[in-house]
């Protein structure tokens, strides 16, 4: 987590789960369950279990509100119509409507969820449910190819959203090709949806200052789905009523609207959030190494450890590789510790190496010094006179000084045509 906290996080309704939360992790938005809280209603609906109707508009509260005003009139609405104002049970839960209703949960970040399903999930993805007689072998065994087909799919989903391009039944051009370009292929999905929402809106000014301007986007034909939107067009700065990018992380079909309005083409580099697009396990991965430059050696580390890993068991049954393996250890650790060794000394003689430069360079520099402040005047040393011994030539002759006779041409072989041919000749 590069000690960061989590912005939010959702359990079901344990006070003892809810305690801890607010004194471990306090800045975090607790959120319950909405699966959760939904199967412990059915246990208080009481007469109105079959009640298809009452079922329908508990759970337009739970889900489909957007608005606190939505929420506050659908909510009062239900309670009156099925006399449920004095239930003690959705009293409390209506104290706690922060914590589950998703039009108070709008303002920070939550990517969509609603449960902790996608945990549980998660969990039951190894594919057994383990007993009393599971062994500690057998889950290892089941979670290893858990792991490797999690790892397979993952390549495969990676190589995918780098390399094709992803199809849609609208035109690819402005936003959705950027889109196109930037987001993961499952993200596009959601913005070519909310893409397709702002092409049936309708659009009405309600004002304007020096800077922003306000408008009202709404669905034809839907005068529930209508929120208002403030744009700045010259930082191209769009906010909504709706918050989906605060909660979700991509622009909603009302601000698309706006923006399209205004001619933007490609969608503002503030509103791309950076771990919905391609490169966002780079940028992380990035992140990580100028925080820690250690951390540069995982990606060798772990590539290392499953390659010894998998030799290790090709090799466990027969001896002659055990001993093998094990000679092979024995050596390659013998020998990294010489390479280590050796780049240690190798080190420290280039930092006495450099050490002592600095040193001769401070001395020169000093004598330097103090003898343009003692003499201005430099002595001519002349070279002293060279000594010729007997029998000694005062110079040395070069090779063709030595051989005064002139070589004859060599003669080409007997049956060349065009003579020798030169050594070494290129011919390119």
């Amino acid at each position: 987590m590069e000690d960061r906290k989590p912005t939010s996080i959702f359990t079901d309704q344990d006070q003892a789960m809810a305690n801890a939360i607010l004194e471990v992790i306090p800045n975090t938005r607790h959120r319950l369950c909405i699966w959760h809280l939904e199967q412990n209603a059915i246990t208080r609906f009481g007469a109105l279990k079959k009640d298809k109707e009452f079922k329908f508009a508990f759970n337009q509260c739970l889900k489909m509100c957007v608005t606190e005003q939505e929420f506050e009139a659908k909510w009062q609405a239900m309670l009156q119509k099925y006399e449920l104002t004095e239930h003690s049970w959705y009293k409390r839960v209506y104290e706690l409507k922060d914590k589950w209703c998703p039009a108070l949960c709008r303002d920070f970040f939550s990517a969509g969820i609603l449960s902790s399903q996608r945990s549980e999930s998660t969990n039951h993805a190894i594919g057994f449910r383990a007993s009393k007689a599971t062994t500690l072998t057998e889950f290892y065994t089941i979670f290893k190819k858990t792991t490797k087909r999690w790892r397979s799919t993952e390549k495969y989903d990676e190589f995918t959203c780098s390399k094709s391009i992803a199809f849609t039944s609208l035109p690819l051009f402005g936003m959705l090709k950027h889109a196109a370009q930037v987001f993961t292929l499952s993200l596009f999905r959601n913005f070519e949806e909310e893409f397709g929402y702002y092409m049936a809106t309708t659009v009405q000014i309600l004002g304007s200052n020096e800077e922003c301007l306000l408008y009202q986007v709404t669905l034809e034909d839907k005068p529930w789905s209508a929120h208002q939107v403030n744009y700045i067009q010259e930082s191209q700065t769009v906010w909504c009523t709706c918050k989906n990018f605060e909660a979700s992380g991509w622009l909603c079909y009302h601000c698309i609207r706006i923006l399209h309005l205004h001619s933007v083409t490609r969608i503002p580099d503030k509103y791309v959030s950076k771990r919905w697009t391609k490169f966002a396990k780079t940028e992380a991965w990035d992140r990580l190494k100028n925080q820690d430059p250690k951390q540069q050696y995982i990606p060798w580390r772990q590539t290392m450890m499953r390659k010894y890993y998998n030799l290790i068991l090709k090799s466990q049954e027969n001896e002659e590789t055990r001993a093998f393996m094990e000679e092979s250890f024995r050596n390659s650790l013998k020998m990294v510790e010489d390479l280590l060794a050796s780049a240690a000394q190798k080190e420290s003689a280039e930092a006495a190496s450099n050490i002592l430069d600095v040193a001769d360079n401070t001395q020169s520099n000093t004598d330097a010094s103090s003898a343009s402040s003692t003499s201005t005047c430099v002595p001519i040393i002349l070279d002293p006179k060279r000594a010729v011994a007997k029998g000694r030539r005062k110079r040395a002759k070069g090779g063709l000084e030595k051989s005064k006779r002139k070589r004859k041409p060599a003669l080409p072989p007997p049956n060349s045509e065009f003579g020798s041919k030169t050594p070494n000749l290129r011919l390119f």
